[in-house]
């Protein structure tokens, strides 16, 4: 890990990290999608299902894990409405349809509870090694793991390892993860 994010702002390290992590992930994204093809079946229980993103441009696209004979029928993705993030289930060819943010996400189809899922894979700028998550801004994840019950999920941060840094700058309400998925596999981090 860096020491990059020593020192800096969130904004400048926005800045930052956004033209690094576009420039590592031409390079890593195979990788990191055949990683998560391999490693994260087994992290799931029957039922259960993986909380993916629609990726924007610059993050690791895993949307390929639609095509997994295990991981496909249980997906979910997030969904910001009425100023809160919440989980649908989703499968290639569901309906979808901009969210508050601009960003696709299912249009139809029951708000998932916290217990349905197994896993949450969250996209991110930066990550340090105490588990803070440096991505746009908007606290989407933040709020809705400030719940205990989305808290107790296992959350991953998605990046390229060149985007791993000692320390980030880090707010009261900064919810730290349980690791990260990058092109070398999955990392957990011992405490959170």
């Amino acid at each position: 890990m860096s020491s990059e994010g020593e020192g800096r702002s969130k904004a400048d390290l926005r800045r930052h990290f956004r033209g690094l992590r576009l420039a590592r992930l031409a390079h890593t994204e195979a990788l990191l999608q055949r990683q998560a093809q391999e490693q994260l079946p087994p992290l799931l229980q029957a039922k259960q299902r993986l909380g993916l993103y629609w990726p924007l441009k610059g993050e690791a696209d895993l949307r390929g894990l639609a095509d997994h004979p295990v991981l496909g029928a249980r997906l979910a993705l997030p969904r910001v409405g009425g100023g809160a993030l919440l989980y649908r289930s989703w499968q290639c060819g569901d309906a979808l349809s901009a969210d508050e943010t601009g960003i696709p996400a299912p249009a139809l189809g029951d708000v998932l509870e916290p217990e349905e899922l197994g896993l949450l894979l969250v996209p991110a700028l930066a990550f340090d090694a105490s588990g803070i998550r440096l991505g746009y801004g908007g606290g989407w994840f933040d709020r809705l793991r400030s719940d205990a019950r989305w808290r107790a999920i296992p959350a991953l941060a998605v990046l390229p390892s060149g985007c791993l840094v000692e320390t980030l700058p880090r707010d009261p309400w900064d919810v730290p993860f349980h690791g990260w998925l990058d092109e070398g596999g999955l990392h957990w981090l011992q405490a959170v």
